[in-house]
Order: structure tokens, then sequence, then C-alpha cells
């Protein structure tokens, strides 16, 4: 028996936005699955990797939009942008902001030989090229737009591997992408200084998990940690603009919380108290994609990333193909996973605007949020793989309840009488 407590009369604050993706469904220059994203209310996608390896050749990349690095920046004709223009358009249309990542997609098969994820020849024009990316998309230069494009990240997790192993993002020394980011930061920031700037993508704090877990950990998740510290003590000593602090995670929702309280706590202690976290890769379910089990995780985590004080998520991808990550499609048939559809649930609470306190039991995770006209919901998730028996504390009786079903289907309303047992990793949306 697991006990639920919900006081809709007690506000904690604005719900925020966990359900961002990463790339999005691209099936070709058509765009003609980005309508799933706009009907889950998804607020971000951050299209790194979009288009598959070295970013398809055309895609958001620098590499890509600027593929001659010995032209000019300040030349509208030496850049290509009409494949990221198309993506990144479709976004917009379909109520998605995109969260640009000016740097490379990663490079699996650098071992044979490595393209874009070297340190820039020139810093201070890399940051150009970075200035005429961003005049492009926001204030229309080079037959360019206004897309209204809030967030530019400086890179992706170039603590990927110890240097001179195999670290697929970035083939420099933490000191050199320190250098980068101070460079590029500091130009962007004094050129567009009401963007929100930031980095760097940190492939996330094992380390810190294993260690309270009692596992034993790699040197190389040791270096993650190494590097942000370092990056955090490097930041604040050259007083680097640092507008948000994004990082990655591919572990259980209960490891990923104990690593953003660990990431929350250094930031503080390092001088860093008002930078929000945005967690911009995270996926703990490649075992199980597709699945109820997949389903229920994404909303666990959904639900822990917003206790634990992070700003924003995004999930690790939307791609529509065959891919262990691309957990939200289905690549045989083009339709939803159920997975999808914890997002649709979530996007319910981010729509009613307004936290409101709620406990649950172990082993249920749960959220419950209020808005105008006398709107109450809950979604609550059974984290566990057998049946659990519910009951309801300090709320009105729920007036219908849907669920999020296994496999391809939406999230369907059921009548009250199922509400008393939750079956294994159900998640279940409540109106009240």
């Amino acid at each position: 028996m697991a006990k639920l407590h919900i006081d809709f009369d007690r506000a904690l604050g604005r719900v925020r936005p966990m359900h961002g993706v990463g790339q999005p469904p691209l099936t070709g220059i058509d765009n003609r699955m980005f309508h799933y994203l706009k009907e889950a209310g998804v607020p971000y996608s951050r299209p790194h990797d979009a288009g598959g390896d070295f970013g398809g050749g055309v895609y958001c990349d620098i590499s890509c939009v600027f593929p001659d690095f010995s032209r000019d920046p300040a030349d509208p004709d030496a850049y290509c942008f009409e494949f990221t223009d198309n993506l990144l358009a479709g976004l917009v249309e379909n109520g998605v902001e995109p969260f640009y990542r000016l740097g490379e997609a990663i490079e699996n098969h650098q071992r044979l030989r490595r393209y874009t994820t070297n340190p820039p020849a020139d810093y201070d024009k890399w940051a150009r090229v970075c200035e005429g990316v961003i005049r492009h998309v926001n204030e229309g230069w080079a037959n360019g737009h206004h897309f209204g494009i809030r967030y530019f990240e400086i890179w992706n997790e170039p603590d990927n591997d110890i240097p001179n192993r195999d670290n697929q993002m970035w083939s420099g020394s933490m000191e050199d992408y320190f250098r980068l980011y101070d460079v590029a930061s500091k130009y962007l920031k004094a050129r567009f200084p009401k963007l929100q700037i930031g980095g760097y993508a940190a492939c996330g704090f094992y380390a810190e998990a294993n260690r309270l877990a009692g596992r034993s950990f790699s040197d190389r998740e040791q270096y993650f940690d190494d590097f942000f510290h370092a990056f955090l003590k490097f930041a604040g000593e050259n007083k680097c603009p640092l507008d948000f602090f994004s990082w990655h995670s591919y572990a259980s929702p209960a490891d990923t919380e104990n690593m953003a309280r660990y990431c929350r706590h250094h930031l503080d202690a390092a001088g860093f108290a008002n930078v929000p976290m945005i967690m911009n890769e995270w996926n703990p379910s490649i075992h199980c994609r597709g699945s109820a089990c997949a389903a229920a995780e994404a909303a666990e985590m959904f639900l822990r990333m917003h206790r634990a004080g992070v700003e924003a998520c995004m999930y690790y991808d939307a791609r529509y193909g065959v891919s262990v990550y691309g957990g939200l499609f289905n690549p045989l048939t083009a339709k939803p996973f159920s997975t999808y559809y914890s997002f649709v649930a979530f996007n319910a609470l981010y729509r009613a605007g307004t936290q409101v306190a709620c406990e649950a039991d172990a082993p249920l995770i749960a959220m419950a949020a209020a808005g105008e006209n006398g709107q109450r919901l809950a979604l609550i998730v059974n984290t566990t793989n057998t049946e659990t028996a519910l009951t309801l504390e300090g709320c009105p009786a729920p007036v219908r309840l849907s669920v999020v079903e296994d496999g391809e289907a939406c999230l369907k309303w059921r009548p009250l009488s199922d509400a008393g047992t939750m079956p294994p990793h159900a998640v279940w949306l409540m109106e009240f």
C-alpha cells in the first residue's frame, strides 16, 4: 500500500520545462513528424547530432554552416545555412524553441580519423563565426531569420575522455577547452548581452553517483568530476560569463537525482548560486526502449529532476530512425512509443503552471499542479515492477484518470474504478 498526499492550497512555484528533447524527428527536409512535438508541448529541442554522424554534413555544426575556416566570418557567402534554417524553422513553426549548441556532432569513428572535434585553429575567429550564426538565426543577417533563440551552448562534452585517449568530442586538453570557453563566452556575451551563453554540456557525475551507491567507478568517470571542478575554478577566476550550466546523464533516475544535487552543491560553493542547471542529454532506458518501463523511467526522471531543482531537461533523443537512443518513435511504423505519452502527460502539469505540495510513499513518485479555472492534476509513477495499491489523502476525489499504455498507444482515459491499484511501471495522470 502506498499513500499519496496532495495539498492543492499550498503553491510551491512554477512547473519547469522538464520535457524538452534532443535532435528532433527529421525525415529528410519536410519535417512531417514535427507535429508530434507540438502536440506534446515540447518546449525545447537541442539539435546536437542532428542528421546523424558528422551532423549529416549539413546541420547546425560550425563545420557544416561554415565549411571553409579560411574564409572571412563577415562574409555572408562563406556560410551554408539552408538545411539548418529548414530544421530550425520547422521547430519554431511547431512551438518548439531551439537550444543551439555551438560546436560539433560526436565523432564516433575518431580512432580512424578525426575531422571536426579538434580545438579551432583560431579561437577568436571561431567566436566570430558563432557571432555570424547568431546574427543569422536571430537578427536576419545573411538572408536570415528572427527565431528568437535564447540559449547558445559552447561545445559539447569536451570532458568525454582523458586527453590523448578516446575522447570523441575534443582532442585537446581541458585547458584548451577553458581557453575556448573564455574567448567565446566573453566575445558573444559582449555582442549579445541579452542572450543566455553557457556550457559545457558535461558528461555527468557518475563517480559521485557510484560513490554514494558504494560502487566502483573508472578513471574516466573521475575525470568528468575533475574537469567540472577545474572549469568552475577557471570560470570564477577569469570572470567568464556562465548564464547556465549544462550536463548529461544516462544513469538511472535515482542516480541522476544524486548527480543533480552534487552539481547544484558545487555550483553554489564555487560562486555560481544563481546559475541554473540544464540537463540537456538524458536517457536511462536504452535497455528497454518502447516499453512501459521506458515510459515510467522518463516520467520518473521528469519528477526527480524537478525535485532536484533542475531548470530544464532535454531527452536524448526524439530522432526518427534506427537507434537505441531514439526512444520516442518506432522506426518501423513512424508512430510514437509509449514513452512519448509520458511527455504528453507531463505537459499537462506544465500547462497547469503552478506546482502544489505533494508527497508520495515509496515506491511511488508523484507531482501535482494546479491552474486557472480550478484545474487540478497529479502525475504518479509506479517505479517498480510489481503492482502497488494506492490511497489518496488530503485532496478531493479524482474526477478522471488517464493512463500511459504500453507499446504504441495514446494517453487513454480510464474509469475511476481502475484507480485502486497501479500496475508495474504505471504512469497515471489524475484530474481532480
